[in-house]
């Protein structure tokens, strides 16, 4: 689970009981799933003015992080000293961006350094939201004493549990952001994967996360594609909009750019927002920095042309 800190929400009402016929019908076509990831992959990136462009977009969707064990408050500082300026100023100068109040979307860290981050940001004088992390390793389900519960199959009761787990998650947080993290590379199967999208957003998720980002698999677009048509699914069903969020192995501009399309196509343009879309990542921003360094210079950066978080 991860919580974004000073994002008040309005706290969605809650579906209760699940909707446990709808997520035992769920079947993905594999086959065409994988075709649809392939056409992605291969789709030319946009070039010049309209690549700079979209590169700034992808800045602003950008959960700066940093999940190390050995993270200290002097890390943590710089780490928000990026968020707040992920651009060199010139470089935004020379693209008449300057003006226009560009950052990440957050900062994440893990539980301990929350307070780090957040005296960090005040003191720079911005309200770049902290999100924080705490990740379980595989999930335990609660204990239940309902009767009701005794006699049903083992998967539906896993689906129960994994509900309550989260509904629970979702009502101690309060007006805090809620993202479920699925482990999606554990899960065995795309099927599974609309389904385990479903159970968390039936339980009150804000947002759905592909992974950790320390796992074997990561984020993967035939993932990607399955959690956002659950996305789309859930909201002509509920009226309710949740947002997305990948993470692991997305590390260049070109990886950016392809997932604000697959993003923009799945999903609309309504989702092309921070409040929709994050993108979990600790040095995407550093090669994005370095493309509208040579979109701007026409060369690429040396080594200490660009600060580092």
């Amino acid at each position: 689970m991860s919580h974004d800190i000073n994002c008040p929400i309005s706290q969605r009402a809650l579906l209760s009981p699940p909707d446990l016929s709808w997520i035992s019908r769920a079947q993905v076509n594999q086959p065409a799933v994988l075709r649809r990831a392939e056409q992605v992959q291969a789709r030319q990136a946009v070039k010049k003015a309209w690549q700079a462009a979209w590169l700034l977009k992808a800045v602003t969707f950008i959960d700066l992080t940093t999940l190390s064990g050995d993270d200290t408050s002097s890390n943590v500082q710089r780490l928000c000293y990026k968020a707040k300026y992920p651009i060199r100023e010139d470089l935004l100068k020379a693209l008449n961006m300057h003006d226009k109040g560009i950052t990440t979307a957050a900062v994440c860290v893990y539980p301990a350094r929350v307070c780090d981050a957040v005296k960090a940001l005040k003191a720079a004088g911005c309200d770049i939201p902290v999100a924080s992390e705490q990740v379980s390793q595989g999930f335990q389900p609660l204990q239940t004493n309902s009767r009701s519960m005794r006699h049903l199959p083992s998967l539906q009761l896993l689906k129960l549990s994994l509900y309550d787990e989260i509904r629970q998650f979702r009502k101690a947080s309060g007006d805090a952001r809620v993202k479920t993290i699925l482990a999606t590379g554990e899960l065995g199967s795309l099927t599974n994967v609309y389904k385990a999208s479903l159970v968390a957003m039936m339980a009150g998720s804000d947002f759905i996360k592909t992974s950790t980002g320390k796992e074997t698999v990561n984020a993967t677009l035939p993932v990607a594609i399955v959690m956002l048509r659950a996305i789309r699914d859930f909201f002509w069903k509920t009226g309710t909009k949740v947002g997305f969020k990948p993470a692991g192995g997305i590390r260049t501009a070109k990886d950016a750019l392809v997932w604000l399309s697959l993003v923009k196509e799945e999903l609309g343009d309504e989702w092309l927002t921070p409040e929709l879309f994050r993108i979990g990542a600790s040095s995407l921003l550093s090669d994005i920095e370095r493309q509208i360094y040579h979109h701007v210079t026409g060369r690429y950066a040396a080594y200490h042309d660009l600060p580092m978080s």
